[in-house]
């Protein structure tokens, strides 16, 4: 499989865009307008150089943006079928990167109360054009992969065995952090936590992704994962006061909340009782999980209690813990304003532009599977053997988070 046709300094890169919904505040409204409008960047107004030319858009309504923006930006075209959005309705490949966006949109949910997001369909789609034409292109996949761990591998495997670059994720591992601190390359993390405001189906994969990126830094890089354990409810509390997780770990997450919930009328700045720990966060839940190597990491949502990400983690040799937020602001700011996609798509243009993932796809692969296992987990209420996530992968070396 060969890649694109070559680009040279008079060729501006060009974007197709397979997405499910194009509305108001949609994943594929906020990524895609930054590569038609551009977005704030490093203290200046960024314009992608390169142009969105195509879009297959899967379910149109009322609420539609699509045709809107192709009156306003006459290089773009919306097709009818993902194959002549990829061709621009040729027989050869006409794009040179692919955005995957299927996030929103009126799918309908299994029995296990995933959403069936058409990722791993529309991924079969674009990659069926790679083979009849013979050419690749980068592609990016928002989110996790799949909500079936077998359809995210094949998407991964497929990847590798065509040779295209390929990325995914959620947009927390690059968002900025308060304070602007990364575990630093090869510590050894004994320990880590993620506590967030998330929820069941799509909400875990931006805490776990956010953690993932944080200990995937730690000696030796990533080695995978072997089992899991869901905790829901009274367990949670059980788990916490028979101390499954590090208590200084808890603390230090609660601390880098900017949204904790005042527990007592005209309080706002004091450490929450348990009791008012539990009243507050009515239904909480964890997944708990072993890597390969031995290290221990807890993800748990507390929603009612805290309204952000927060991240704390026990590396060898400090007497101080690791801490930070991962910052995505809640509602209203997080849909109005959504800068966490800046570096997301920033991410994604050096991508389309070199060739070359920012960032592996191996976490979101990883990832994934985490999330699936912690269903399976719930379902069975009881542990379970996660050892075909034994995916060992090394991180950038550079970090890539935002500094603003």
């Amino acid at each position: 499989m060969r890649a694109s046709s070559a680009q040279t300094p008079a060729h501006r890169p060009r974007i197709a865009a397979i997405i499910s919904i194009y509305h108001k505040y949609a994943h594929a409204q906020h990524i895609c307008d930054r590569f038609l409008d551009g977005y704030g960047w490093n203290g200046h107004h960024h314009h992608p150089a390169m142009d969105l030319v195509s879009l297959y858009v899967d379910q149109r309504d009322e609420t539609d943006l699509s045709q809107e923006r192709t009156e306003r930006f006459p290089q773009l075209t919306i097709y009818s079928s993902i194959a002549d959005a990829l061709t621009q309705g040729g027989p050869d490949l006409a794009v040179d990167g692919v955005l995957l966006i299927a996030e929103h949109g009126d799918y309908p949910r299994n029995e296990r109360g995933q959403k069936l997001y058409p990722r791993y369909e529309f991924f079969q789609q674009i990659t069926s054009v790679f083979r009849t034409t013979g050419k690749t292109a980068p592609v990016f996949c928002d989110k996790h992969l799949s909500y079936d761990w077998n359809r995210a591998r094949q998407m991964y495997d497929t990847s590798q065995e065509l040779g295209f670059a390929f990325m995914a994720g959620s947009s927390l591992p690059v968002t900025s952090r308060v304070p602007a601190i990364d575990i630093p390359l090869g510590a050894s993390v004994e320990e880590a936590m993620c506590m967030a405001s998330a929820g069941d189906d799509g909400g875990d994969i931006h805490a776990l992704e956010a953690m993932q990126a944080m200990v995937e830094r730690r000696s030796g890089g990533e080695s995978g994962v072997k089992w899991l354990q869901d905790y829901r409810g009274d367990a949670f509390w059980e788990a916490h006061a028979a101390g499954a997780w590090s208590a200084d770990l808890f603390a230090a997450c609660l601390c880098r909340s900017h949204q904790l919930a005042p527990a007592r009328p005209g309080f706002n700045h004091h450490y929450p009782t348990i009791d008012e720990m539990k009243s507050l966060a009515a239904k909480p839940w964890a997944y708990q999980y072993e890597h390969l190597d031995g290290l221990r990491c807890t993800m748990m949502i507390l929603n009612g209690l805290v309204g952000d990400f927060c991240f704390a983690a026990r590396i060898a040799d400090q007497m101080e813990l690791l801490s930070t937020q991962v910052y995505l602001p809640m509602p209203p700011a997080h849909t109005t304003l959504a800068n966490f996609f800046s570096p997301q798509v920033n991410n994604i243009e050096q991508m389309f532009a070199s060739g070359r993932a920012s960032y592996p796809v191996e976490r979101t692969l990883l990832t994934t599977g985490l999330a699936i296992a912690g269903v399976d987990s719930r379902e069975r209420e009881e542990r379970v053997d996660t050892r075909h996530l034994n995916i060992a992968y090394q991180p950038n070396p550079e970090s890539t988070f935002w500094r603003t």
